[in-house]
């Protein structure tokens, strides 16, 4: 029995190397590297990383967007023990300051394209010692075709960190998560017992690299299985069944908007000419909308959730009964020994009955090493081995579990809570509605009243009055929007999830400036 105190991700990727050197490890536009060739790219990278100076637990910032450099450059660097710390591409000059200034990188990678972002946020005191870059001047990229020198083989346990995950930041400033080795080797080889990942087949990689999605669940994931990774750049939807086509994908991740986007696009003979047969991801459909794009696009969905403190949570299983709107049942690795439990409680940790909402939590070995440089935040979000998620659900008598929101989504209005997810479900059934998120803001009278930005369907005509009144016809007089403002697009993070902060102050905005409702202005994004 393997001893899994010492998991690593370099023994993972390079077992996988020995066993499958000629299967296609990774395919990029008219490119197809062998798990044989990728592995002689990452020992370059590894050489090329501790030439430099690098050693075990050195901090190394990646401003990068999807591309091979950026998995030869992580992988590589996870060899020799070295930390990714990953930057939003979209970030700005003061939101890559205030990450550098937290985590103090010794080095940084950075594409030619955000080279004078990152250049113009460099803290002063900097720990950085040396910026590389790729592109036009790809001084990093000179290193590569060095050929690879012996580099001496690091002891790497399963506690020792492999990257600093940026919180998604939906709602203010970034935190940085500190994930471990163990943890995406358990995450890979959990995710492709989940979804079945076979090693002839290939996972189709949309999502940004510096997110926890695309490193433990799709590259970790097709590590594990020996599988292939199809790596573009983004999702694009006027592209993305000529991809599925083109490269035989079979399985993909989805994430926010992703799959309603798809159905809200015109019918091509291309979106059943493919091969996929299963997408996991959230949130999770309604069990009529499932069947819709089950029947209209010919695979499998299936809903989960994980986070960045904890990429072990909740899945439906593949081959049991799924239920609508459900997230599943609490997922498992296959070694026993790795056990994810789950609760939910009330706002005093005391559990609460069977159908009744309140904060999910979690218990695993496979969770985070806590928030770096913030042990406060880190034992208000683990509390006695139990990470608190921050999400409301509720649990049936079969153990299935049911989002409701986030616990700071929640809107109380006149006395009563308000899921902001319930509201934007009705909105989104609206047919000329492309999409809709809903924030709480200041209210007249007391506690918050609902207001929504909605993006129409394109040729869609809508006004604020028609959707108050179609909301008014299907929940609860509280429940429904005082104020709804028609957008040209909603802002959002890189995964596809709404800034809701950034709503919240543009309603605030709004309504200081007494904007009223229905005037279609470009929010930002």
């Amino acid at each position: 029995m393997r001893d899994l105190q010492t998991l690593n991700v370099r023994d993972l990727w390079e077992e996988a190397a020995r066993a499958v050197p000629e299967n296609t490890f990774l395919i990029h536009g008219d490119e197809q590297v062998s798990y044989r060739e990728f592995n002689r790219r990452i020992d370059q990278a590894a050489s090329a990383w501790f030439r430099l100076g690098v050693r075990k637990g050195d901090r190394v910032a990646f401003m990068l967007g999807n591309g091979p450099e950026f998995l030869q450059c992580w992988l590589g660097l996870a060899k020799i023990g070295g930390i990714l710390v990953a930057m939003n591409t979209r970030w700005q000059s003061a939101e890559v300051e205030s990450f550098l200034a937290l985590s103090e990188p010794r080095f940084a990678l950075v594409s030619e394209q955000y080279r004078q972002v990152f250049r113009s946020a460099i803290p002063d005191g900097s720990t950085l010692e040396q910026v590389l870059t790729f592109g036009e001047a790809a001084d990093f990229g000179a290193l590569l075709i060095e050929p690879a020198s012996d580099v001496p083989r690091v002891e790497l346990e399963a506690s020792d960190i492999i990257s600093f995950i940026s919180t998604s930041g939906t709602t203010g400033r970034p935190k940085a998560v500190m994930q471990t080795h163990g943890n995406y080797v358990l995450t890979g080889e959990g995710y492709a017992s989940w979804v079945e990942l076979q090693s002839t087949e290939r996972i189709y990689l949309c999502l940004p690299l510096f997110h926890i999605n695309s490193q433990a669940y799709s590259v970790m994931g097709a590590i594990a299985a020996r599988a292939g990774i199809v790596l573009v750049e983004r999702f694009s939807a006027s592209r993305f069944w000529f991809d599925m086509h083109e490269y035989r994908v079979n399985v993909f991740n989805h994430i926010g908007s992703m799959l309603v986007v798809l159905m809200k696009r015109a019918s091509t003979p291309e979106e059943r000419g493919h091969a996929v047969r299963l997408t996991y991801g959230g949130p999770a459909l309604p069990g009529p909308v499932r069947e819709e794009v089950e029947r209209r696009f010919g695979f499998t969905v299936i809903a989960g959730i994980g986070m960045s403190e904890t990429t072990f949570g909740l899945i439906e299983p593949l081959h049991q009964v799924r239920r609508s709107g459900s997230l599943g049942t609490v997922r498992q690795h296959p070694d026993p020994r790795i056990r994810n439990e789950a609760r939910v409680v009330d706002d005093d940790g005391r559990d609460v009955p069977t159908g009744e909402v309140g904060e999910l939590l979690l218990r695993s070995p496979v969770q985070m090493k806590g928030y770096y440089r913030d042990p406060e935040q880190s034992a208000n979000t683990i509390r006695n081995g139990w990470l608190h998620t921050g999400d409301l659900v509720r649990r049936d008598e079969d153990g299935y579990f049911y989002f409701i929101d986030r616990k700071k989504d929640i809107i109380r209005v006149r006395g009563e809570n308000v899921a902001s997810s319930e509201v934007e479900r009705v909105l989104d059934d609206h047919q000329g509605v492309q999409e809709a998120s809903v924030v709480g803001v200041p209210s007249e009278l007391t506690d918050e009243d609902i207001a929504a930005f909605v993006v129409a369907r394109p040729g869609s005509e809508l006004n604020a009055e028609e959707l108050i009144a179609w909301c008014r016809a299907r929940l609860a007089p509280f429940k429904s929007p005082r104020h709804v403002w028609i957008v040209p697009s909603l802002p959002k993070t890189e995964t596809l999830r709404t800034e809701k902060h950034r709503l919240r102050t543009e309603a605030l905005r709004r309504l200081e400036t007494s904007v009223p409702s229905g005037t279609d202005e470009t929010t930002e994004s």
